[in-house]
């Protein structure tokens, strides 16, 4: 019975860190551009011409 506590500890550790990783990546402006991926899509890629 102690593993199981010992491990439902260690995934709430876990999770509380992704939680923290989460808030710090929202606070530091990451998911801030809602624009751009929506038209990401309809640009081509600029392919570099080689020189002959």
């Amino acid at each position: 019975m102690s593993v199981i506590a010992v491990l439902i500890i260690i995934s709430l550790l876990i999770a509380l860190g992704f939680l923290i990783a989460f808030l710090w990546a929202v606070k530091s402006g990451q998911y801030n551009d809602t624009y751009t991926p929506s038209v990401r899509i309809l640009f081509d890629d600029e392919k570099k011409k080689k020189d002959e």
